[in-house]
């Protein structure tokens, strides 16, 4: 399914309200909001949240759509009827404002009207019927039990057509989900991804903590993620009390982003080898992660950086040293010489589960999956906060964003291996302009509590793609709402689309192309 902008000009949108960091609020309604949406599409806006809200007396939901060169956010505000909660479905004009509308539905109990596919998304069929957790009055839930009858899974039939379901417990330590491949021979006529076997509530638990409490949610809502995370969530902060982060923060900052990047880039490099039968060079991959990790420990304390980011600011207890990242990177290019230079791993990965740009595009996919099926996202240089340092030298041609054409396992791949030398050719040149201890335009007390709720969007490029969170601050300091979204959101869906018309013995090796996280989509 194709997604296109609607032909003709688009229709003017009514002017926005200042509300933070190059973001306005334009209030709408029922009957202009399709109009709305279609003209922010028109003008290249992707969107990037939809966040239901519970104000005890009123429902609302927020649309935030983002755009680049130059920075935009602009959101969409929608009052709700609480005695009939419905919302107009955008499903037509977005794939992920469908599944964004499911997940309001299942949570919240707003119907999406006319949508092309109203069956539930986060709730399995356990959850108390009518029972709505994110709802301020949904109380304590009722016994879970079997309410709502199996998944409705579309059954694909025809000659010499089989199932083949997989998990949702899986061998090992990664977290459940369930496939369900319809294969006839080998080959892979339609796969479905069930997830939210780990639904945890994130959400509900940011409410009512003040925004330094919750620092510590944020750092795990995806463990491999906790700086990406950690980092949108205190710039949501920071917009939402108009703080100025210090140019040595932000350096600080953008320095943990890309050690994040690069200890799992070159896990997943040396998983792929693995899962092509070159296990030595999955061997040696996991040594330079666990070195990586070792570096990390030294940097913040923490293996997985936790503890770097803060409120307004970051705190590093040692700086990398350059020369050992210069070895690293050397002997990370030598495992990536050694895999494209083996026949059987270039012969397994070349073709493999493509994924094309058009539909990179209309699933809208995020972070390398979608640089390496060309299309050129990136929240470094697309939604920057500030340059990294006091003269803006280093802001405009710090962040060359690589990308592949071929939209398949190798593309994947090499997409990985170029963001290691884009991060490793970054860290060369911000180590040196940072030194040990802690930076912060934190007050030492709160700030200046607002004259009312306030808002503020965070936006970071995770390892993974692009993580934006939203909040909502009250005049006491404690969080009204946390809206999150994982790069895995949007991405999990590509995954079937890709393995279309593969065989099932690739599935393994695709899935780990794509390394999805069920923590940051299971929330």
């Amino acid at each position: 399914m194709t997604f296109a902008a609607i032909p003709g000009p688009p229709p003017p949108l009514p002017g926005g309200q200042p509300a933070g960091y190059h973001r306005v609020a334009i209030p709408t309604t029922t009957a202009t909001l399709a109009e709305h949406a279609a003209a922010l599409h028109q003008r290249g806006f992707r969107l990037a949240l939809v966040a239901a809200h519970d104000d005890h007396d009123a429902l609302r939901a927020v649309y935030l759509y983002t755009a680049a060169d130059p920075d935009r956010r602009v959101e969409l505000h929608l009052p709700i009827d609480r005695d009939q909660p419905t919302v107009p479905t955008l499903a037509g004009l977005s794939f992920p404002a469908g599944r964004f509308e499911r997940e309001m539905h299942d949570l919240y109990g707003i119907q999406p009207l006319d949508h092309p596919l109203p069956r539930r998304l986060v709730r399995h069929s356990h959850w108390p019927s009518g029972w709505y957790p994110m709802r301020h009055d949904a109380g304590p839930p009722p016994d879970f039990t079997e309410t709502d009858g199996p998944f409705p899974f579309l059954t694909v039939e025809g000659s010499g057509v089989y199932e083949i379901p997989v998990g949702p417990v899986h061998a090992g330590l990664i977290e459940p989900g369930h496939f369900r491949f319809s294969v006839v021979g080998e080959t892979i006529l339609k796969l479905k991804a069930r997830l939210w076997y780990v639904h945890k509530g994130i959400e509900k638990l940011f409410e009512n903590r003040t925004p330094t409490d919750a620092l510590p949610l944020a750092e795990r809502i995806s463990g491999d993620t906790a700086v990406g995370h950690t980092l949108a969530y205190c710039r949501a902060i920071e917009d939402a009390f108009h703080l100025q982060v210090p140019a040595q923060a932000r350096r600080m900052r953008a320095i943990l982003l890309e050690l994040e990047r690069l200890y799992n880039h070159i896990t997943d490099l040396g998983a792929l080898c693995n899962d092509v039968g070159h296990s030595i060079l999955n061997t040696h991959a996991l040594r330079i992660k666990e070195t990586l990790l070792r570096l990390n420990k030294d940097t913040t304390g923490h293996r997985l950086l936790r503890g770097g980011v803060l409120p307004g600011g970051a705190t590093l207890r040692h700086i990398p040293d350059r020369e050992q990242l210069a070895t690293i990177g050397a002997d990370i290019r030598e495992i990536i010489h050694l895999a494209l230079g083996n026949s059987l791993v270039a012969e397994r990965f070349t073709g493999t589960a493509i994924l094309t740009a058009e539909q990179a595009h209309d699933l809208g996919t995020l972070g390398y999956i979608a640089r390496a099926s060309g299309i050129t996202i990136d929240a470094r240089r697309d939604h920057p906060t500030g340059n990294l340092d006091d003269d803006g030298l280093l802001a405009d041609d710090l962040y060359t964003i690589p990308t592949q054409t071929g939209g398949d396992v190798l593309a994947r791949f090499q997409q990985r291996a170029a963001e290691i030398d884009a991060s490793l050719t970054i860290l060369h040149t911000l180590v040196p302009t940072v030194t040990p201890g802690t930076v912060t335009s934190w007050p030492t007390d709160t700030p200046h509590p607002p004259p009312g709720t306030v808002s503020g969007v965070g936006i970071a490029e995770g390892w993974r793609g692009t993580i934006v969170h939203r909040v909502e601050i009250t005049p006491e300091h404690r969080l009204h709402r946390v809206k999150v979204v994982d790069p895995s959101f949007f991405n999990w869906p590509a995954l079937p689309v890709a393995l279309a018309g593969t065989i099932v013995p690739d599935f393994p090796l695709t899935n780990k192309s794509f390394n999805l996280s069920y923590a940051g989509n299971d929330l």
